[in-house]
């Protein structure tokens, strides 16, 4: 069915990004307050985050598979929930080892209730119709940053690391009656028209033997890992660079409009662009995005410069994965196709904090501007032998 899904694609585009804002970006916009509240190092804290990402990880396939079952509704609806309680425990965390596990609940949640699940979820019931939904969504929940950086900055000055983590328990439950309203809505509009068909059996065991598959893997596990390292780490960075802690939280704000504005873009210009170039242009973006933040030491304020092109860059990419994936590997077994993909960014976002405070620990600032401009573009040239069709010749597996 290649409906568009109207008022219920917007309600799911409110409902991811609070669950963004509230369970994902919460952690980077509080982590100074963090710091000083819990007296913790960065390594510690960043121990929370990376066992959420592994844990997700290990579990995306699994609720891929569910998604193809059709039981992706459910996980969008008590993931938040879950996601709540999980922000509760780090909110109270006396610990280091409560700080993990309720990570570990955060972990699980997100599983099934972030990008992954929801494009899979569109992707499944609207068909065809799914990019365009998909892009509403992500232009909607490009303001999850935009929200959590400055609610960060504010809360954690009035209440403290973890006392500004309660408001975000709040702010991530506002997702359960956005995407109960959107999935029973999407669900009504599927039983007036045709059920999405049944996935065969074997299709992922098929697009595992396409080189293309292990391209796509590593392009993608690349961009994340860039881009966890600099989001986690963004106002610590901003500090080294010479910007104030006003104008480091504006810049970090603005990383969330510069996503909307790359998507916009890419739905003004898609008729002339086609998916491969598109790609490449937002790899580019997060290349120089790397580029301009180790200049930023010449000129504070090319900070902005940064969130931009990073924002614009990595913004166009989460339009693109599901995109591409399906172009390139099929429609058949989407969920877990697309599950499995997401492995490799998934366990990038894991590893995204602890290697960015090793980098810190080990040469400080400047060795995460050349590490993160590094993997920019490994995964730019990696996507452009890619979209030359150098890995893969065949047809989608479909």
């Amino acid at each position: 069915m290649a409906e568009k899904g109207g008022a219920a694609v917007w309600l799911l585009a409110v409902g991811q990004t609070v669950v963004y804002a509230g369970s994902y970006y919460a952690f980077p916009a509080l982590l100074p307050d963090l710091e000083a509240a819990t007296g913790w190092s960065k390594a510690t804290l960043a121990l929370g985050p990376s066992l959420a990402f592994l844990i997700m990880a290990s579990l995306t396939v699994v609720t891929g598979r569910l998604v193809d079952r059709g039981l992706g509704g459910e996980m969008l609806v008590w993931g938040p929930v879950l996601a709540a309680l999980g922000v509760l425990g780090m909110a109270l965390a006396p610990s280091p080892l409560v700080w993990c596990v309720a990570w570990g609940l955060v972990g699980v949640a997100q599983a099934g209730c972030l990008y992954e699940t929801c494009f899979a979820f569109l992707t499944r019931r609207l068909g065809q119709g799914a990019r365009a939904a998909i892009t509403r969504v992500t232009l909607v929940a490009g303001f999850a940053g935009t929200l959590a950086f400055p609610l960060g900055h504010a809360v954690g000055e009035a209440f403290g690391g973890q006392g500004g983590m309660l408001v975000f328990v709040g702010v991530t439950l506002l997702a359960v009656p956005c995407n109960w309203w959107a999935v029973r809505s999407l669900r009504r509009r599927e039983r007036a028209g045709a059920a999405p068909a049944p996935t065969p059996p074997g299709v992922l065991q098929v697009a595992l033997r396409r080189p293309a598959f292990w391209g796509l893997v590593a392009c993608f596990g690349l961009v994340w890992l860039n881009h966890g390292i600099l989001i986690t780490y963004v106002l610590e960075l901003f500090a080294d660079r010479g910007a104030g802690a006003g104008m480091a939280a504006l810049a970090a704000a603005c990383i969330g409009p510069a996503q909307v504005s790359g998507r916009l873009l890419f739905m003004l210009g898609e008729a002339r662009v086609g998916n491969g170039r598109a790609t490449l242009i937002a790899l580019g973006g997060v290349v120089v995005a790397s580029a301009v933040l180790w200049l930023a030491g010449l000129a504070p304020v090319l900070v902005f410069g940064f969130a931009l092109a990073q924002g614009a860059g990595a913004g166009l990419m989460s339009i693109l994965r599901p995109v591409l994936i399906a172009e390139i590997l099929g429609r058949e077994g989407f969920g877990a196709i697309s599950g499995a993909v997401a492995i490799s960014p998934i366990l990038a976002s894991a590893a995204a904090p602890a290697l960015g405070a090793l980098l810190l620990t080990a040469g400080g600032p400047v060795l995460v501007y050349a590490g993160c401009l590094a993997m920019a573009v490994a995964g730019w040239a990696i996507a452009a032998v890619l979209l030359r069709g150098r890995l893969d010749r065949g047809g989608p597996v479909a």
